[in-house]
């Protein structure tokens, strides 16, 4: 199965948050088509070989729902990748949050109503 979920990748530096969008491959850990926001790579170069780099974690979202996790920097490829480890937790907290419908999506219902007279009944 190739199954591949959108992430945001953040690079933590000293100063500085460096965010990026990627594809995070489930049944490798490998994430690809990384995208950085306000960051050119030509020029500023990978974020990791920067001094002040301290960091990398990533999100995996459903609406508001957020699974963060940390991310494996691989400095001379500059690539980004998931640890068989952390792989298997990502899963089990992504299926999760998956199946669970979006915060947005939930509508609050009255469990109860009131009756002529004023008595409560549960529906």
């Amino acid at each position: 199965m190739d199954l591949k979920l959108p992430i945001v990748i953040i690079d933590e530096l000293s100063d500085t948050v460096i965010k990026s969008s990627g594809l995070l491959d489930m049944a490798s850990g490998e994430i690809g088509h990384v995208r950085y926001e306000d960051h050119d790579l030509a020029t500023d170069g990978f974020p990791a070989h920067d001094e002040e780099y301290e960091f990398t974690c990533g999100l995996l979202s459903n609406g508001r729902k957020e699974v963060e996790f940390s991310i494996t920097v691989d400095v001379m490829a500059a690539r980004y990748s998931v640890t068989p480890s952390e792989l298997l937790e990502i899963k089990s907290r992504a299926a999760k949050l998956f199946t669970a419908a979006p915060e947005s999506a939930v509508v609050d219902k009255p469990t109860a109503k009131v009756r002529a007279g004023g008595r409560r009944t549960s529906r």
